[in-house]
This record gives C-alpha cells, sequence and structure tokens, in this order.
C-alpha cells in the first residue's frame, strides 16, 4: 500500500463497470484534479473494456478481480459489481490489506457482512460501505434539529424510496436481489442514521407485478418488488418504510419525522436532497429551508474516506451501522415470509450531528398557514 497517502495521491483501483461507474466518474475526476487519488486499475467485464476505458483513461483494464486486488499499485479497492459479489470481493481486498469502498448492500449473508466488519476492526484497512445518505449537510441539518430538541422527542417516522424498476438486468428480481436490498436500504440507512439502531423489525412483502420485460425478455420475478416494513425503535418510537419497485412517481417528502412539539420533512430524496420543512408548535408555522447543496453527490463516501485517510482521522461511515442495515432487510424479509416481528441483534454507535453553518440564513419562507 501506499506508504504515506497524506502526501502522495491515494491509489484507487476500481471493480465493476456497469451504470453504477459512471455516477462515480465525476467523483473519481475530482478527486484527480484536487491530487488527493488517481485511479491506477479498473476490472470489469471484456464486453465493458471500451467504456471503462472512456471513463476511465488512465487505468489499467483487466477482466480479473482478484489480480486487481493483489496489485501493488492499488491502496483502496472500489467495489462497484452486482450484489451477490460485494462480500466476496470486499472481504478478499480487507484481507489482502487494501481499504475497502462497497456499494450497498455490503454482503447478501450476516455471516459474510459480519467477517467483513471484524476484519475491518482490526484494521489497518478500512471499510466504508453505500450507502452514504447520512453525509449530506441537509441529513446532517435534519440530525442537528433532532438532537437540539427542536421538535421535541421523535414519536413517529415515515420513509420512502422507489421506482418502476430496473430493466437492464434480471438479478434485480431473483434470489440476493430485491427492492429491500436495492432500494429500501437507502430509508432503513437514514431512518437509523436518525434515530439509531433499532430494535425490532415486522413486513409485509411481495411479488406484485410477477413478470418483468429484461432487454427484450420476459423473466419471473422470485425477489421481493413492493415492500412495507415497520420498526420499533424503544420507548414507543415507531417508523414505516414503504419501498418497491413499484411506485410510477411520488410527490411526498422522503422522510418524515413526527415529535411531541414539531415535524420535520426532508424534501426530495434522501440521496438527492432538496431542502426541508420544519414545523413546531411554538411558531404554529411551516418554516421552510431550501437546499444548501444541490450538487450533493451520493458518491460523497469516497471523497469522505479519501479525506480521512489523507487527515489520518477515522471515517464518518461507519461499518457497524451498514451491518446494522443489513440485518433489519434480512430480518424484514423473514418476516414477510412469516408474519412474525423479529428481535434485531446488531446495533451501532450513532455518531453527533454537523449542522450547517449560517443555517438560518436559508429560511425560504414561513407558510402561516397551520394546514396545508
Amino acid at each position: 500500500m501506499n506508504p504515506n497517502p497524506s502526501l502522495d495521491p491515494i491509489r484507487i483501483g476500481v471493480i465493476g463497470g456497469g451504470n453504477v461507474l459512471g455516477a462515480y466518474q465525476p467523483m473519481l475526476s475530482r478527486l484527480r484534479e484536487r491530487g488527493w487519488a488517481e485511479v491506477t486499475r479498473a476490472c470489469a467485464r471484456e464486453s465493458q473494456r471500451e467504456s471503462v476505458r472512456t471513463l476511465l483513461p488512465t487505468a489499467q483494464f483487466g477482466t480479473e478481480a482478484l489480480e486487481l486486488i493483489q496489485a501493488p499499485e492499488v491502496d483502496l479497492v472500489v467495489i462497484l459489481t452486482s450484489m451477490r459479489e460485494h462480500g466476496r470481493l470486499a472481504l478478499a481486498a480487507l484481507q489482502a490489506g487494501k481499504h475497502v469502498l462497497v456499494e450497498k448492500p455490503l454482503a447478501n449473508t450476516l455471516e459474510e457482512a459480519r467477517l467483513l466488519v471484524e476484519t475491518a476492526s482490526r484494521g489497518p484497512a478500512r471499510l466504508a460501505c453505500a450507502p452514504f445518505t447520512p453525509l449530506s449537510p441537509t441529513f446532517q441539518s435534519l440530525g442537528a434539529r433532532l438532537q437540539a430538541g427542536d421538535i421535541g422527542r421523535p414519536c413517529l417516522a415515515r420513509a420512502r424510496y422507489g421506482w418502476s424498476g430496473p430493466w437492464w438486468n434480471e438479478w434485480f428480481y431473483q434470489p440476493g436481489g430485491g427492492c429491500l436490498l436495492d432500494l429500501g436500504i437507502y430509508c432503513f440507512t437514514s431512518l437509523t442514521g436518525l434515530l439509531g439502531p433499532a430494535r425490532r423489525v415486522t413486513a409485509f412483502t411481495g411479488i406484485a407485478i410477477p413478470e418483468r420485460e429484461i432487454r427484450g425478455r420476459t423473466i419471473a420475478v422470485e425477489a421481493e418488488d413492493n415492500a412495507q416494513v415497520l420498526l420499533e425503535f424503544g420507548n414507543g418510537t415507531l417508523a414505516v418504510v414503504t419501498t418497491g419497485f413499484t411506485l410510477q412517481q411520488y410527490r411526498c417528502p422522503a422522510l418524515e419525522l413526527y415529535g411531541t412539539t414539531g415535524t420535520l420533512q426532508m424534501l426530495g430524496d434522501d440521496w438527492d436532497p432538496d431542502g426541508y420543512e420544519l414545523w413546531q408548535n411554538s411558531a404554529g408555522c411551516w418554516q421552510v429551508y431550501r437546499e444548501t447543496t444541490p450538487d450533493w453527490p451520493w458518491t460523497d463516501g469516497l471523497r469522505e474516506l479519501v479525506e480521512s485517510l489523507r487527515e489520518g482521522r477515522p471515517s464518518r461511515s461507519d461499518p457497524a451501522h451498514a451491518l446494522h442495515v443489513l440485518e433489519i432487510i434480512l430480518r424484514a424479509q423473514e418476516s414477510g415470509r412469516d408474519g412474525r416481528a423479529i428481535a434485531l441483534e446488531t446495533a451501532f454507535n450513532p455518531r453527533p450531528f454537523e449542522a450547517a453553518s449560517g443555517a438560518a440564513v436559508h429560511l425560504q419562507h414561513d407558510r402561516t398557514r397551520a394546514h396545508e
């Protein structure tokens, strides 16, 4: 590994050449322009060689993931493959002493995920797990409001994310895929990021659209494409997650937090916030705060990991949080099959929130009608 990452660019190897690579490419370019990192290796299918070379022109291309992981010119492995490959590749990279950023989910089984977290905890290699919704300034502002007691004690919460579903790969609809692992994971990450670890989960899940068209071929759907999940956080605090490959469009907040003296609502999606609204009984009106960082990217976890390595500080991405979220999803799938409420075994230590500086100047307006 690079012996002095605080002075030299961190050398990155990227595994995966699909759609997600296009989303990460701007962040990789930004890190290179700052002199913080450079992509030295890339691994994907042979059929993706030209598209990967277009996106990552400085990278040596190959088709063998383990060869990239073992390469001495790689300090940090970024895993952007299909979900079922995440755990295996992340573990191999950590065991090779490489830092790892893995797209969601970190693994497909709790046993594999626990091994990843335990391996990373022994160091020196670090593990960062998507999704990175808690890194957004808007998310941190909501958390700071909760932390300050601006809506009293949270009692109820709701999170929503979904769309009509992917058409480019069938593994989304096969065992090891499904809407909870692909979409609901954002909601669970955000809710637990704000409210802390959940204690119990119960769920209704199902296959609402039994056949899908994937690249002109009809396939049978085998994994859930529709879900409603209820979480219990203790002290009477409850939350619900609505998710599925069944939401054509929506016009409602991504997150809603109902407290004893007020309400907080994140507008937009939690991976693409559009400001937030605050109701306080003491004010008697909705206070609307516009988005402070409209260009915040959901790939920001890569910037955070690289920055933390350069500065020699702990990363704000906690693998234990990702493990807890994975347990919620897997237990929700179990609950959807047998109807039980299931106690959760994992937990994590929530981080203090960092309010955006000068938040008051971003107050857009007060909506003075009590009900709209």
